[in-house]
């Protein structure tokens, strides 16, 4: 069994009734649940409620840690079927208590204008060392790291992923808020277009609140740092594989009262913008937690 197997079986949720479904976590080495995971496994059930149209955007908030030793349900309440778009509502549930809510809306293709942002420049994601490579590295240089942290730097990861521009994991030099890295599934995926579009808003997650932390010289490996996903919104614009190459390009234009934004797009390597991202995080220092 190949190791993206492991994620593909994760997005396959348990039926468990009409519009109702359940799935299991995998942890990450954070202290609940990821929260790409809670999203792309929403998606999934809001998919599997639709007959047609492609999903072309979600807006979910974050409303409690999820617990990674319990399944998680999801319930999905089917808003609205159009002739153009359908929406669904779907609510992820644990411990009898909503964790996240979200509403996503599905488009039936048609012709139209097109136009989109242009890719910045960067090298190809081949000039760069893997995050994997980077993190077993640094453990070498740490003296008796806790038990935690030594699970999140040596963990399998299902995804290759390298920065334009890597910076130290628990402290750096201040520079701007906008960083840039490749990423891929390090196997194949199948073929199903749905598949891919899950696996994507999975991987959305990765990279918006970290961004968020580059002008204030913290890492997000710093063991005092907090960080949550409050709200993440997701637009679809055009199919890709993520098991081939995709450019993450972040921007963070605001911090203040401990949430940060950023906004991000995702192009594939021959300059087509697949996705949009926008998200808002509660980023603090554990000592600063009433």
């Amino acid at each position: 069994m190949s190791r993206i197997q492991e994620l593909v079986d994760l997005l396959d949720l348990e039926v468990i009734d009409d519009n109702l479904f359940r799935g299991l976590s995998r942890d990450l080495g954070g202290r609940s649940v990821y929260g790409g995971q809670v999203v792309s496994q929403a998606l999934v059930a809001g998919s599997r409620t639709v007959a047609e149209g492609d999903v072309h955007s979600l807006h979910a908030y974050f409303l409690r840690p999820g617990d990674m030793s319990h399944p998680i349900i999801y319930e999905v309440d089917p808003v609205r079927d159009g002739r153009s778009f359908t929406t669904r509502r779907v609510q992820a549930i644990q411990h009898g208590q909503a964790i996240l809510t979200m509403i996503v809306s599905f488009h039936k293709a048609e012709e139209g204008w097109e136009h989109q942002a242009q890719m910045p420049d960067v090298p190809p994601p081949e000039t760069f060392p893997s995050e994997r490579e980077r993190r077993l590295k640094l453990l070498e240089t740490i003296d008796n790291p806790l038990p935690r942290l030594r699970q999140f730097l040596t963990q399998d990861t299902l995804f290759d992923i390298r920065h334009v521009k890597p910076v130290d994991l628990f402290e750096h030099q201040p520079m701007p808020p906008r960083e840039a890295f490749w990423f891929r599934t390090v196997d194949r995926l199948p073929d199903d277009p749905v598949v891919h579009r899950c696996v994507l808003a999975y991987a959305s997650d990765f990279g918006p609140l970290a961004t968020t932390l580059l002008p204030h010289g913290v890492g997000s490996a710093n063991p005092h740092l907090r960080m949550a996903s409050i709200d993440h919104a997701l637009w679809f614009h055009r199919q890709a594989r993520v098991d081939d190459w995709l450019l993450y390009v972040l921007d963070s234009p605001s911090m203040q009262s401990s949430r940060g934004l950023s906004f991000g797009s995702i192009f594939t390597r021959d300059g087509k913008l697949v996705a949009s991202v926008a998200q808002e995080g509660l980023v603090r220092i554990a000592r600063q937690e009433a």
